[in-house]
């Protein structure tokens, strides 16, 4: 005779810290409004397997079976079941996954991961703009015919040869203050990073000063960002076609972009304002160009703006906080499919975030820039955490049964 719902270990999962990042009400409405949810009870429901592939990034590394395990430890000290859980195997947690989709990850970034600074928050604003940056990456995935044929291959710089494995393109936004990533996108390596940043900019608003780097180019690409309400500030290269309209006295000057197809310069061109100024000793350095949206030098001096361009480089140590320290060494994702890269890409975002999250209200607590909160250390901290809460029970409570909405 089976036990109840109530006694079952299966229903029953200690994710400690990920759940007060994403409370298990809110990961029930999400996957019932991605139409997830079960119409019958399962070892691995819905929500088991969200927090599930939520668990098994904050512990890259380990095999499926063992991240089950990390996730119920301690849970034989409750004596609240009969008999012994059987942790689902690789290949019924990979159905789960396969059954879930990416969908739901996607829904809960979207409802959670926004910028999370506050006009207490250190380092994370300049005279009333807050600090954002746009940037991408690539992720490794396993070599299947499914990833391949769908993310591609990077070419190799000798020969004709492709590399190891498939990869996934990423575009992001992030807070620099924080490192919050609050906007992003995945697609196959074929597509540049600039059109999937361009689809993050609905999330860009007045208030934000975007900082990019040379590889955001583009007349288009600048209005449409710029058609947010948030200003920019982006660097460009050297030899960008920059006429001088108006030099103003701190030493940047009024110029104007155009479309590259518009040689005659005829078309609606969009004003900018640009500074350049060398890194390195007696000016033989790194020659930067920078153009901005920012006209006037008495909202912005030349110099603050160039001090301020140097924030972009935390968007850079937010993608490595995910890639390498979360991710570990050398990080391939796992999933063998291209929804599940997918998936796995939006957990380990939402992942970072929860620890992120964390961080700064530590920093708050402590009146410290964010920065100062280490990273790794916090992550060794939570990885402890999670394995000694208390568990909770993943499936919504109904009328009389337990089972969630039908």
């Amino acid at each position: 005779m089976k036990s109840s719902l109530d006694d079952r270990l299966s229903d029953r999962i200690a994710i400690g810290v990920l759940t007060r990042a994403f409370p298990p009400e809110l990961v029930d409405e999400v996957v019932a409004g991605c139409g997830r949810a079960e119409q019958r009870q399962r070892l691995l429901p819905a929500r088991v397997v969200v927090y599930f592939v939520l668990a098994m990034c904050l512990f890259s590394g380990q095999g499926y079976e063992e991240v089950a395990r990390l996730l119920t430890h301690g849970l034989e000290r409750m004596g609240r079941w009969k008999g012994t859980w059987r942790v689902p195997t690789t290949a019924a947690i990979g159905r789960a996954r396969l059954r879930l989709g990416p969908e739901p990850l996607k829904a809960l970034f979207a409802r959670v991961c926004q910028p999370m600074a506050t006009e207490e928050t250190s380092g994370a604003w300049y005279r009333g703009w807050r600090l954002v940056a746009v940037d991408g990456t690539t992720f490794d995935v396993p070599d299947t015919e499914a990833n391949t044929a769908f993310f591609g291959r990077p070419g190799v710089s000798r020969g004709q040869e492709k590399s190891a494995y498939p990869q996934v393109r990423v575009a992001a936004l992030a807070e620099c203050g924080t490192h919050a990533v609050f906007a992003a996108q995945a697609g196959p390596l074929a597509v540049h990073e600039t059109e999937l940043a361009q689809r993050l900019f609905s999330s860009l608003t007045p208030g934000m000063l975007l900082l990019a780097d040379r590889g955001f180019r583009g007349f288009d690409l600048w209005r449409a960002a710029a058609a947010t309400g948030a200003d920019l500030l982006w660097r460009v290269k050297n030899d960008a076609v920059l006429p001088v309209r108006a030099l103003l006295e701190d030493g940047s000057y009024l110029s104007e972009i155009v479309a590259a197809r518009d040689k005659n310069r005829r078309a609606d061109p969009a004003r900018v304002r640009v500074i350049e100024y060398t890194l390195g000793r007696d000016g033989s350095g790194t020659v930067y160009r920078l153009i901005t949206t920012v006209l006037d030098p008495r909202a912005a001096s030349a110099a603050s703006l160039a001090a301020l361009y140097a924030q972009r480089w935390e968007i850079e140590n937010t993608l490595d906080e995910i890639k390498t320290h979360l991710g570990g060494p050398r990080l391939v994702l796992r999933s063998q499919h291209p929804r599940g890269a997918e998936q796995e890409i939006f957990a380990f975002l939402l992942v970072h975030h929860a620890l992120r999250d964390l961080m700064h209200q530590a920093a708050q607590q402590a009146d410290q820039d964010p920065d100062r909160v280490s990273f790794t250390r916090t992550l060794r901290v939570v990885r402890r955490h999670v394995t000694d809460q208390a568990a909770f029970s993943p499936l919504p409570a109904g009328p009389g049964t337990g089972h969630g909405p039908g």
